[in-house]
């Protein structure tokens, strides 16, 4: 069974941006192969790996409600619908969600993916899964278990307020989460004390250790506006050794 890794996080706290660094530190660390999922309903995270998408998981499923060829079944139809939403590139895949589920019932389309997500989940060694608020997507795609979910909190008291609840929200999920972690993002440098007393008292009365703390960065900010790849950032940048450190923390 691959290891799974979900993120979680009210918006705007940088899920996507320590998904694409996290993808960045395995494959420099041949963590291989990974499938990463984006399962935000606002996916962009192919535009930080500077990659095309075609076809969203959304769209297949659309397509699973109405006509489909009549020589396959819904499960080969979607199966291979699946495989043409895959974008590869080396040492990782990428699937995209897409647009949430419109009106009608999506009930046999969801069951159809997760079969299929069952059976793609054996090529890989890891699924990375780019959540949204909620954790909708998870059931979906059948996950069961997750063994490291990342809470990510931006540099405010309310941030970390959410994350300490975003952390008790996942007890009464269905889905064995083995270990769970707190990223604190775009933190100022130096760390206010203010910050520090809030995220330590969050972090004692919680089952949310700390995993480190990501400073803002001007690097990210030029790559974005470049349009250039998150994983052609330079080993010795400063975000890149300290998404590193952190990394090198939770997964072992």
């Amino acid at each position: 069974m691959p290891k799974v890794i979900a993120m979680a996080g009210k918006g705007g706290t940088g899920k996507t941006t320590i998904s694409a660094l996290l993808i960045n530190y395995m494959l420099h660390n041949s963590l291989t192969p990974i499938l990463a999922v984006d399962a935000d309903a606002n996916a962009n995270l192919n535009e930080l790996l500077n990659m095309d998408v075609d076809l969203t998981l959304g769209e297949i499923r659309r397509d699973l409600k109405g006509d489909i060829p009549a020589h396959i079944t819904r499960d080969q139809f979607m199966e291979m619908k699946v495989h043409q939403a895959l974008v590869e590139a080396t040492g990782f895949d990428l699937l995209v969600m897409g647009q949430p589920d419109g009106p009608g019932c999506y009930c046999a389309a969801n069951q159809h993916l997760a079969m299929t997500m069952d059976k793609l989940a054996d090529n890989y060694n890891f699924i990375l899964v780019d959540n949204e608020a909620g954790m909708e997507h998870l059931s979906r795609m059948n996950l069961r278990a997750i063994d490291i979910l990342l809470v990510i909190s931006d540099p405010s008291a309310r941030g970390i307020l959410t994350a300490k609840r975003i952390s008790e929200l996942t007890k009464p999920l269905k889905i064995e989460i083995k270990d769970k972690y707190l990223i604190v993002n775009r933190t100022p440098d130096p760390l206010p004390d203010e910050l520090y007393a809030k995220i330590k008292e969050t972090t004692e009365s919680t089952d949310l250790p700390l995993a480190g703390i990501l400073s803002s960065s001007d690097q990210l900010i030029r790559q974005e506006l470049s349009g250039k790849s998150y994983l052609e950032l330079a080993e010795d940048a400063a975000v890149i050794q300290q998404a590193y450190e952190i990394f090198s923390k939770i997964i072992k």
